[in-house]
């Protein structure tokens, strides 16, 4: 497992203006938020191989309306081919933006850690363990969450429950020192 230290992210930075592949074609900015919201939610996720990613991709898709409630957008992205992605899809039940080819250059630019298969059962590619970051409507990123494990992210109903209190109270970034 890989980590570049000196690029991680902070809260209050601005996020990386990033250009990911959407799944018809079209490249599209990854922390630009769509779809009449001004934030953000960026969910990067392993890739098809893991259990644990498909099974919080389709608990996303149980919670969104709350992001949305809360003027956030939705997007996932992983390092996954195109093939992988829609071989993917089968098992997942989502109806948000989801890309993929993300990467290594970009997920260092977001201080990500990198992962290097274990086998060719589980994938033939470099990948990015998890991440979810949430860019206000300066672009800024207002909440960040990188992981070094498949298993430790955050619980998606208490992230939106906690965007809807802090939008409607209009929280400051924390954490920026």
């Amino acid at each position: 497992m890989q980590s570049n230290d000196s690029q991680k992210l902070r809260a209050g930075s601005q996020f990386p203006d990033l250009q990911v592949q959407m799944r018809d074609g079209e490249m599209q900015s990854l922390g630009k938020p769509e779809n009449g919201h001004d934030w953000k939610l960026v969910v990067v996720y392993r890739g098809k191989h893991c259990p644990i990613c498909t099974k919080y991709l389709n608990q996303l898709e149980t919670v969104k309306t709350s992001f949305a409630d809360a003027g956030v957008d939705i997007i996932a992205v992983s390092a996954d081919s195109k093939q992988q992605l829609e071989t993917h899809l089968e098992e997942l039940n989502i109806n948000f933006p989801i890309a993929y080819g993300l990467t290594v250059e970009q997920m260092n630019k977001l201080g990500l850690y990198i992962s290097d298969p274990r086998s060719e059962k589980e994938t033939d590619h470099p990948f990015a363990e998890p991440g979810v970051f949430v860019i206000n409507a300066k672009g800024d990123i207002h909440i960040i969450d990188i992981s070094n494990a498949p298993f430790a992210r955050p619980e998606l109903e208490s992230l939106a429950s906690g965007l809807s209190y802090i939008r409607g109270n209009d929280y400051p970034i924390r954490g920026t020192h």
